[in-house]
């Protein structure tokens, strides 16, 4: 019976990755890679250092990577009393933190997202009148939209879970939305919606705005930054940690914190702890100022949109995204079943990723402290836009706004968004290694969610309770015999 079920399961993968490898061949003949200008946009290795304090000879706590939840970790720590040090291989929110939405979203989360995302709202709010407004925080409400009734019935059931936390989500029936969302001028030819449901109380943020400001603040307050500085490995002593090694020396300090996005499982898998995260391409676009429709994000079946403070919108493709097929990808196949069995339709699957991505077959995954780790060779993960993804977007969003035409596109970019089989995050200690904290997997949900969590990784490092109820997201639940219950994903 072995030997039959592994047969079948490698001829479902040969079969698979022929299937996979006429779909790319096919779409690089009808579609031509997006290159677009970018006049301001997502943090790149080509933005000069603005991070670079002198090396400590030693610190409480060193976070591996400079994004949204590393930079509130180290913001709240260093507000409590310990001494942090944040490490970036190349710039402060250089991969998904300056590539993201911009939704600040209560709406539609995991029931134990919630409380978190509630406090972290107010956070936000908190932190952003603490940059001077530099974060661009404004509470423009979140809509998710219905096209068909099966959607509006899928819509409605996350209300319970709002209910629950006396969150102010409503449904909103077909005027209602009309109401909200200016298409006046489209004289009956739109995209018809159903409904959908609202959260009004929901935020949004300028995400390339906003992660290196807050690192501005942070540093202003006695955190430590320095850029373009790999933490090659920990340096750990009779199962202890005790310092780092960074490219520019070594850090003795007693606790570490992976929140190193996209890289954290091959930072972690160095030092043979393993946990079942994968990353994702997501593509976004950034238009050119054009009439206000909605001043808030909204999303449908096939669209994503938020208003921009200057005037433009972000836009993306929904819920799609593609996945790279590498070692990690076959090593934890079966975890994520559940969720791919859901979200099929939404996911674009391709043979391999590129040299020097995470889970590329190439990857050098054994290196020595003395050795320049992967981490150096790719500075700023920088992947290119899904091929012929913006044009689609942009018929989509004419579909919906007809009398505004196809939206200029400014700049279109992507992002890899690092992801868990259930599609929450990993922040918990590691019980075999003491002193390390890893906080990853935010599965497209960290911008928003970054300073709940950071409050909650300060309270971690520190020992001390909370506030909130962390079962689901323990280091634990993919190796003890838990079953793997999927959260919402948009």
């Amino acid at each position: 019976m072995f030997i039959v079920i592994n047969v079948g399961f490698f001829q479902f993968f040969i079969g698979f990755a022929l299937l996979m490898l006429l779909t790319e061949i096919k779409q690089s003949i009808s579609s031509k890679s997006v290159h677009l200008e970018n006049p301001s946009g997502p943090v790149q290795i080509t933005n000069p250092i603005r991070f670079s304090d002198p090396l400590p000879d030693g610190v409480d706590v060193v976070i591996v990577g400079g994004g949204v939840i590393g930079m509130f970790s180290a913001l709240y720590m260093n507000r409590q009393g310990l001494k942090v040090l944040v490490c970036d291989k190349g710039r402060i929110a250089g991969e998904q933190s300056s590539r993201n939405w911009g939704w600040i979203r209560q709406h539609g989360r995991d029931r134990a997202e919630l409380p978190i995302m509630m406090e972290a709202t107010r956070l936000w709010e908190e932190a952003d009148h603490n940059m001077g407004g530099r974060a661009g925080f404004r509470r423009e409400g979140v809509c998710y939209l219905a096209s068909s009734e099966a959607k509006m019935k899928s819509r409605e059931k996350w209300l319970e879970i709002a209910r629950e936390h006396q969150l102010d989500t409503r449904m909103l029936s077909k005027s209602e939305v009309d109401d909200l969302i200016d298409r006046s001028g489209s004289n009956g030819s739109a995209h018809q919606w159903m409904g959908g449901s609202y959260t009004e109380s929901d935020a949004r943020a300028e995400a390339w705005q906003a992660i290196p400001a807050l690192a501005e603040l942070a540093q202003s307050e006695g955190v430590t930054i320095i850029e373009d500085c790999a933490v090659r490995m920990m340096d750990v002593e009779a199962g202890k940690i005790t310092g780092v090694f960074t490219e520019k020396g070594r850090v003795a300090c007693e606790q570490v914190v992976i929140a190193a996005g996209a890289w954290s499982s091959v930072f972690a898998r160095r030092h043979g702890i393993s946990f079942p995260q994968l990353s994702v391409r997501s593509t976004v676009c950034q238009t050119a100022p054009m009439p206000e429709v909605f001043a808030g994000n909204a999303a449908d079946e096939e669209l994503a949109f938020r208003r921009r403070n200057d005037g433009g919108y972000n836009l993306a493709g929904g819920a799609n995204h593609d996945l790279y097929i590498g070692p990690d990808a076959f090593r934890h196949f079966f975890k994520y079943l559940p969720v791919a069995r859901e979200h099929l339709k939404d996911t674009s699957f391709k043979l391999s990723a590129p040299k020097g991505y995470p889970d590329s077959w190439s990857l050098n995954r054994k290196w020595q402290a003395d050795e320049i780790s992967p981490f150096e060779e790719m500075r700023v993960l920088n992947p290119e836009p899904k091929k012929g993804q913006v044009e689609t977007i942009r018929q989509n969003f004419e579909k919906r706004f007809p009398h505004l035409g196809k939206p200029e596109i400014k700049h279109a970019w992507a992002g890899m968004i690092d992801a868990m089989p259930d599609v929450v995050p990993i922040v918990d200690r590691v019980p075999e290694l003491p002193g390390l904290i890893v906080a990853t997997g935010m599965s497209g949900h960290g911008f928003g969610i970054g300073p709940g969590f950071g409050k909650i990784i300060a309270a971690i490092a520190q020992n001390k309770p909370t506030g909130h109820d962390m079962t689901r997201f323990r280091y634990s639940r993919f190796t003890d015999g838990s079953t793997i219950e999927p959260g919402p994903s948009i």
